[in-house]
């Protein structure tokens, strides 16, 4: 057996330009007193190596030995050190780039495109939920459509709408890794979708009660408690519950409920604020909530915050009902066609909808306050049993 550690730290440190062996095959090359290369010599299939360990003083003696030792132990497995050594560094630039840092990368560069910054985590979700168990450590380079296909075989057709959301989610992705140099298949997602063949999931609509049932059921809501409070807002505006439950007392003035641009949904021009024309029961609803409202929220928890977005469902839920609280627009929009001759675009802009195209929208700029002032009279008229009959909005 060869004598190994020959050398002695002060031997290393006090040697003159030279070659110096440690035994073993490890060397120091002195280049002059001061500065030096470690080398490991192997022979490794009948062919003699040298590979580089480092630059003294930078690496010790100490270390020195250690990788000299690693890099041995390859060679006693019958492998190519300088070859693993490459091999090992390609493998760690490409964890450096694993979907899951690419995918929060991405996720924070489009918050600002995001209604509240993407704190409610709506955007990241389908991804942190469906993708990123199965791919979250796979380097994004080595994706394929196979691997999109395996991942979102077991909900593509169940829950359809997430596996497309999913799907879109991790194109965006691979476009944000590709813009970063990355060699990516940019067409995966689009071979996987070729895969996974067309969705037969039909999307559900939310469950709404029939709008002759609406009267009865605000009735009901006549305790006064948040949850009652907040249900009848929802009602008498056809309003979404989200800035239901953020309403806030700076937002209401001169009979007008002013929604900030940064909670509306479902717009796509949401850069302005929505306006919502206030009934006189709505006004009522609104004085009343005033007198629990906590740090100006119309809505307050019991404990910090406005109430969940479960708790005027599970109000519904335990009367027994299949219908939740989204679906009194669709109340709302029901009644609208049944019962007035309302045009198609006031009755959608009540709802806060886009009504036609860019060009079209340039030149309409009115948010039809005036007219949907009298139809939410009306709406509200009838929910609380007052006279409404068939009504010409023109």
């Amino acid at each position: 057996m060869r004598q190994s550690n020959k050398l002695s730290g002060a031997k290393v440190r006090t040697a003159d330009a030279g070659k110096f062996g440690d035994g073993g095959g490890l060397w120091l090359h002195k280049r002059d007193a001061r500065q030096g290369k470690w080398v490991l010599l192997v022979t490794v299939h009948g062919r003699r190596r040298e590979m580089g360990l480092g630059a003294y003083p930078g690496v010790s003696l100490k270390e020195a030995r250690e990788e000299a030792e690693k890099w041995r132990a390859v060679v006693r497995r019958n492998l190519d050190p300088i070859k693993e050594r490459e091999r090992e560094r390609r493998q760690a630039e490409r964890n450096l780039n694993l979907l899951k840092d690419i995918s929060l990368d991405a996720f924070e560069s489009r918050k600002a495109e995001l209604k509240g910054d993407g704190k409610a985590g709506r955007w990241y979700s389908p991804l942190e939920l469906h993708v990123l168990p199965k791919l979250g450590k796979v380097p994004v380079a080595d994706i394929d459509q196979i691997d999109i296909r395996d991942t979102l075989a077991p909900i593509w057709h169940e829950k359809a709408e997430t596996a497309s959301k999913a799907m879109d989610r991790l194109g965006i992705c691979l476009k944000h890794a590709a813009a970063l140099g990355l060699d990516v298949d940019l067409q995966a997602t689009m071979k996987a979708r070729a895969l996974l063949g067309k969705q037969r999931h039909k999307p559900k609509n939310i469950p709404a009660l029939p709008w002759p049932d609406v009267p009865s059921f605000y009735a009901s809501l006549n305790e006064g408690t948040t949850s009652h409070l907040a249900l009848r807002l929802l009602i008498l505006t056809a309003v979404r519950s989200g800035p239901v439950r953020k309403a806030h007392e700076d937002q209401f003035e001169g009979g007008v409920w002013t929604i900030p641009a940064e909670i509306i949904k479902g717009r796509r021009d949401a850069t302005e604020d929505f306006r919502i024309p206030l009934s006189d029961a709505a006004l009522d609803v609104i004085e009343a909530a005033k007198k629990q409202s906590r740090d100006g929220f119309l809505f307050p928890s019991v404990r910090k915050g406005v109430i969940s977005d479960a708790t005027m469902s599970r109000l519904m839920e335990r009367r027994e009902l299949e219908a939740r609280p989204h679906g009194f627009r669709s109340s709302f929009r029901d009644w609208v066609a049944e019962t007035t001759n309302t045009p198609h675009e006031v009755a959608e802009t009540c709802l806060g909808h886009v009504v036609g195209g860019t060009v079209e929208r340039a030149y309409r700029r009115t948010d039809h306050l005036d007219q949907r002032r009298i139809l939410m009279q009306r709406w509200a008229d009838f929910v609380t049993t007052k006279q409404a009959d068939i009504v010409r909005i023109g």
